[in-house]
C-alpha cells in the first residue's frame, strides 16, 4: 500500500475545511456579514401577476391611496415589497364575494397539509423543486413552513444558512424528534426574508436520528420513530397552512417519518433511463417499509401522491420517450406540467438564490420567461390539488 497520500479520513477531514472556508468567503462576498438577506422588490406587473388583478387596478389603488404605497422609480414604474403583497392580499380579501380569493389559506376544519418531497438520486431537482414550490406558495399568500430533513442541507444554503457557521448549537429538526430531552418544534424555526415562509434548517445532526432509532427500538422505546416528525408538526400545525419537506435522498428513519408525518406526497423523477430504474427500487424499498410502518400503526392514508418531470428537454427524443412511458404507466400521478431543464435555474443556484428572486435582467427575457413560466405551471397544478384537499376547486 502507497504511503504518499495521508489517511483518507485526514485528508478528507482537510478539503472539507477548506472548501467550507471557500464558502464562507464566497457567502461574504455575495452578502456581506452586517447585511440583512432581504427579497428583491416586484414590479408592479409581477405584483399583479401574483395577485391575480390587473396592473391598472394597482395603479388605480395607488392613485387612490389605498392599500400600501409602492416605490416609484424612474419612468414611474412601481416596485412593491413582499410585504406590501401581503398587505394588499388582506385588503382585497376583505372586499372580495369570494372567500379565499386572496388568501387562498386554511379555514376552520382544514387539515395542515404536509408536502414530503422524495428521491432517492441526487441531481432530481428535488431540492429545487421543494424550495420553488415553498416560496411561490408564500408569494400566493399561504403561511408556509419548509423543513430541510437532508444532512447536506441543500434548502438550508439556498436560504441563506450555511450549517457549519450558522447551525453550530444546533437548530435542527434533530433538537425537536430526538429522543432525551427534545425542544419544542417552535424553539427551532426560523423566520426567511421571504414573508409567510418559515424554515427548519439541517445539518450533519440529523444522522444522529438515524443512529438513535435503532437503540430506541431495542429498548422497546415507547415513542414510536416514525411518529415523531408528525408530533413535532402538530404543536406548530395552527400557525400554518401548508409544510414542505425535502427529504433525503436515502430511505432512512428520517424519511420514513416524514413520509408517515406526509399528507402529500410529491416526488421528483428526471426523464432518463438509468434514473427511472433507480426510482423503480426507490419505490420497491418504500412501499416495503412503509408496509411495515402501517402495520406498526402508522397512517398511510395521503390526500395525493404524484410524479413532477424535472430537468425536461423537450427537444430530447430519448427523454420524450421516458416522459410518455411514465405518463402511461402512472396516469393522472403524473403532473401535466413540466420543470424544465434551464440556465436560469442553475445560474440563480450559484448565488444561492432561486428564480423568484433573481432579478429578470440577469438573463435573457426568452431563458427568464421560459424556466418562470414551467415552475409557476408545475406549482399552479399542486396549489390546485391542496386546494381539492381541502374541498375546494378553483378557489371557491
Amino acid at each position: 500500500m502507497s504511503s504518499a497520500e495521508p489517511r483518507i479520513d485526514f485528508l478528507v477531514g482537510e478539503h472539507a475545511r477548506m472548501l467550507s472556508e471557500r464558502l464562507q468567503a464566497h457567502r461574504a462576498q455575495l452578502f456581506p456579514p452586517d447585511a440583512k438577506r432581504v427579497l428583491r422588490k416586484f414590479t408592479s406587473g409581477e405584483a399583479a401577476d401574483l395577485l391575480g388583478v390587473k396592473d391598472a387596478y394597482l395603479r388605480k389603488l395607488h392613485l387612490d391611496g389605498r392599500g400600501p404605497s409602492p416605490e416609484v422609480r424612474a419612468g414611474g414604474r412601481r416596485y412593491y415589497s413582499p410585504s406590501d403583497l401581503q398587505d394588499l392580499r388582506e385588503m382585497l380579501e376583505l372586499g372580495t364575494k369570494t372567500p379565499g380569493t386572496y388568501l387562498p389559506g386554511r379555514r376552520e376544519g382544514d387539515h395542515l397539509q404536509v408536502i414530503t418531497v422524495i428521491n432517492f438520486k441526487g441531481g432530481s431537482g428535488k431540492t429545487t423543486t421543494a424550495a420553488h414550490l415553498a416560496q411561490k406558495m408564500a408569494l400566493d399568500g399561504y403561511r408556509v413552513l419548509a423543513i430541510d430533513l437532508d444532512p447536506q442541507a441543500s434548502l438550508s444554503a439556498l436560504h441563506g444558512f450555511q450549517p457549519e457557521f450558522d447551525l453550530l448549537d444546533g437548530g435542527t429538526l434533530y433538537d425537536a424528534i430526538r429522543y432525551d430531552d427534545p425542544l419544542p418544534l417552535g424553539d427551532v424555526i426560523q423566520k426567511t426574508y421571504f414573508t409567510n415562509l418559515n424554515i427548519v434548517p439541517g445539518n450533519l445532526d440529523l444522522m444522529e436520528f438515524e443512529h438513535d432509532t435503532p437503540r430506541a427500538l431495542m429498548q422497546r422505546d415507547s415513542n414510536l420513530f416514525f411518529t415523531r416528525v408528525g408530533d413535532a408538526l402538530a404543536t406548530v400545525e395552527e400557525d400554518y397552512d401548508v409544510v414542505v419537506i425535502d427529504c433525503p435522498p436515502t430511505l432512512g428513519y428520517l424519511t420514513m417519518s416524514a413520509l408517515s408525518a406526509a399528507t402529500a406526497v410529491l416526488v421528483t423523477a428526471h426523464p432518463q433511463m438509468l434514473d427511472i430504474m433507480s426510482m423503480c427500487q426507490f419505490l420497491l424499498m418504500v412501499s416495503n417499509l412503509l408496509g411495515v410502518v402501517a402495520d406498526a400503526g402508522g397512517d398511510m392514508n395521503y390526500d395525493w401522491l404524484r410524479y413532477v418531470v424535472t430537468r425536461y428537454e423537450p427537444g430530447d427524443g430519448p427523454q420524450n420517450q421516458m416522459v410518455g412511458f411514465m405518463r402511461n404507466m402512472f396516469g393522472d400521478h403524473v403532473l401535466n406540467h413540466t420543470v424544465l431543464k434551464s440556465t436560469a435555474i442553475s445560474d440563480a443556484g450559484i448565488t444561492k438564490q432561486t428564480l423568484y428572486e433573481v432579478e429578470k435582467g440577469q438573463f435573457t427575457r426568452a431563458t427568464y420567461e421560459r424556466a418562470m413560466e414551467s415552475l409557476n405551471a408545475v406549482n399552479s397544478e399542486i396549489e390546485a390539488l391542496v386546494q381539492a384537499a381541502w374541498g375546494r376547486t378553483n378557489g371557491a
